[in-house]
């Protein structure tokens, strides 16, 4: 085989800088210094004839070569570390590897959580990167292993696994309803001052879904204010008094218990949102990703 893979330390550390975004972050990670790494990359780039990363004073990014080249070398590392596994007989408590994901803010902040507290006692050698975004990132094109997105998915060619069902509750803090009564009914709602939340997929405001006497109904809240970018501003806002929000369980039932919330129109709840979390089917998954796959959908 003589030098045909004597690059692949080259290889490593462009994977390094395009996974952290940063020389720096990169050379503190691989404990090494900036212009190591620079020279590295550069080597590379000659090695291969193509420019991998655009360079400035401010920030890295990668071409669309550097992109498709980014997806095969962690492709490459993966199987290398799994044959490695293989033979050593590493079992779950000696995984390793990083796994990059992105969820939304509610179940970032509410949700994930306890389930990653569980996931890293059972692998503590994994690291997970996590982005907490309403943002539907690009999985392939951002470098990210996994996402977490709220709904039903649009066949965007991506595999899903369904995690759960989040029941949803409608909720006002104790200082509004003194002040602007109680509704009774879905109808009552257009009295008062809701906050609904605009969906960026979509620009309109997210309906609030309940069932009433075994029917469902989706109701288009309005009002003075309209949430954007942050579903959970909503609940901020209704828990200074501002109005009433719908949210899911998960978020607000401790607020309920702690007398911060009260419950409305609990005669019409039933209804839920499913969160899934997605991947690309084309891409080998490391063993990092897969273990945390299986223990989100069994546990989620």
């Amino acid at each position: 085989m003589g030098r045909r893979f004597d690059h692949l330390g080259d290889v490593e550390a462009f994977v390094a800088v395009a996974e952290k975004g940063s020389m720096t972050e990169a050379a503190v990670a691989l404990s090494t210094t900036p212009s190591v790494l620079s020279r590295a990359v550069t080597r590379l780039e000659t090695r291969l004839g193509a420019q991998l990363m655009r360079r400035t004073t401010r920030r890295l990014s990668l071409t669309d070569q550097g992109r498709a080249y980014l997806e095969q070398a962690r492709t490459a590392f993966s199987l290398i570390g799994d044959a490695e596994r293989a033979i050593q007989g590493q079992d779950g408590e000696f995984l390793t590897g990083h796994v990059r994901i992105s969820v939304p803010t509610t179940y970032g902040h509410y949700r994930l959580p306890v389930l990653l507290d569980g996931f890293l006692r059972a692998y503590p050698e994994v690291q997970i990167e996590l982005s907490i975004t309403n943002r539907n990132v690009d999985l392939v094109a951002e470098a990210y292993d996994l996402a977490i997105r709220l709904g039903p998915l649009p066949d965007s060619g991506l595999v899903a696994r369904k995690l759960e069902d989040a029941s949803l509750r409608l909720v006002a803090a104790p200082q509004y309803l003194e002040r602007a009564g109680i509704p009774r009914t879905v109808e009552d709602l257009a009295g008062h001052q809701c906050l609904p939340f605009v969906m960026p997929s979509t620009g309109r405001c997210a309906p609030w879904l309940f069932r009433v006497d075994g029917r469902d109904v989706d109701w288009t809240p309005s009002g003075r204010i309209r949430v954007f970018d942050d579903v959970l501003g909503v609940m901020s806002l209704a828990e200074k008094g501002l109005g009433i929000c719908q949210t899911y369980d998960f978020v607000v039932s401790e607020h309920i218990e702690q007398g911060r919330f009260v419950e409305l129109l609990d005669h019409a709840r039933g209804r839920s949102r499913p969160f899934s979390i997605i991947f690309a089917p084309h891409r080998r998954l490391s063993a990092a990703t897969r273990a945390l796959i299986d223990f989100l959908a069994k546990d989620g």
